[in-house]
């Protein structure tokens, strides 16, 4: 649930600070567990293995998120396709520009459910001013600093490709 949250929902900035507190706060309750399976290892129950395992699998998952973070990608294509296929229309359409002043090609949507881009709710509008041709960049996953971004990216512009 919490991976849902920060997929659609959190600033791309405190997702980091959000996983290093999950890691640590993992990292000591797998080692908890540890100690109590190592401790209990004479009257060791299936629960408590389970726990153990469960554990240790979540702290894992933390530090390798592909697995995760590809299925909800997968969903996200599918689940989100016609919504996004109107949003490009209304690009095309004009009704939806570049609206921040921060930046000439970032638009920021009403937040509306489903939220159909990563980190805001903005997608990107490019615009080949000689042929008309439109790209739109939807962000999957919205970068930290130096790391790359995950989008999908509608064009009609073979330029683009």
């Amino acid at each position: 649930m919490l991976t849902l949250i920060n997929y659609y929902f959190v600033p791309y900035f405190i997702v980091a600070i959000e996983w290093f507190a999950l890691s640590i706060g993992l990292f000591i309750w797998t080692l908890i567990q540890i100690g109590k399976t190592i401790k209990e290892r004479k009257t060791l129950s299936r629960q408590r293995v389970f726990s153990a395992m469960t554990i240790c699998v979540l702290f894992l998952l933390t530090f390798n998120r592909q697995p995760v973070n590809g299925l909800i990608e997968k969903a996200d294509w599918y689940v989100l396709y016609s919504k996004r296929c109107s949003v490009v229309e209304l690009v095309k359409q004009e009704k939806l520009t570049p609206n921040v002043s921060w930046n000439k090609w970032v638009c920021e949507l009403p937040y509306e459910f489903p939220v159909i881009s990563n980190g805001g709710n903005d997608i990107g509008i490019s615009k080949n001013d000689s042929t008309g041709k439109v790209t739109v960049t939807f962000w999957v996953y919205r970068n930290f600093f130096s790391a790359p971004s995950t989008h999908f990216v509608y064009t009609d512009d073979p330029d683009e490709i």
